[in-house]
């Protein structure tokens, strides 16, 4: 089984697969962590690589080769904005890809940075400082990708619980 979760950035995607992965005794990939491997290079430096589409058409590869391995799999899955990179493999019986959805205003609540080396950081001084900002980003990102994300089926609300919850109610809203 293949599960691979999408949403828009900063919805907690890595949190809650790494979290599932493990209640479900499956293996965990980050594309981010997947891109850096394959191309050892930092995030930042792949997003200034090229277009949009041509990172997500690398994304979209990565993606591809890990579905045909055999083993269980939760899959993070960077948000990608064009979907004939990864629309294929939502057609396989052995992947469910589940879209996590929140309001704006508890993605900003969970709202990290990274800096060039791609180590994470807490900075609510700065976050709270530029809150109009980022919640106006985030509103963006929810309705571009949820334009995007309109071919994955199985949705789920994350309703600001914590991603201990929300790998709980994945696996039984999806009977996992």
């Amino acid at each position: 089984m293949n599960i691979l979760l999408f949403g828009v950035p900063n919805v907690g995607k890595t949190t809650t697969g790494k979290l599932l992965a493990d209640r479900l005794g499956y293996d965990f990939h980050d594309i981010d962590e997947e891109i850096k491997q394959r191309y050892n290079i930092t995030i930042e430096e792949f997003v200034g690589i090229g277009t949009i589409e041509e990172r997500d058409e690398k994304r979209g590869r990565i993606i591809c080769e890990l579905v045909k391995r055999k083993n269980n799999k939760v899959v993070s899955v960077t948000s990608i904005s064009y979907p004939d990179y990864f629309k294929e493999i939502l057609k396989r019986d052995d992947v469910l890809a589940i879209e996590l959805k929140d309001t704006v205003e508890n993605i900003y609540n969970r709202l990290i940075f990274s800096d060039e080396n791609d180590h994470i950081y807490v900075d609510d001084e700065y976050k709270n400082a530029h809150r109009d900002y980022y919640l106006s980003e985030i509103y963006k990102d929810r309705v571009w990708y949820g334009s995007v994300y309109t071919i994955i089926e199985a949705k789920y609300d994350m309703m600001g619980q914590s991603p201990e919850d929300v790998a709980d109610g994945i696996i039984k809203k999806f009977h996992l």
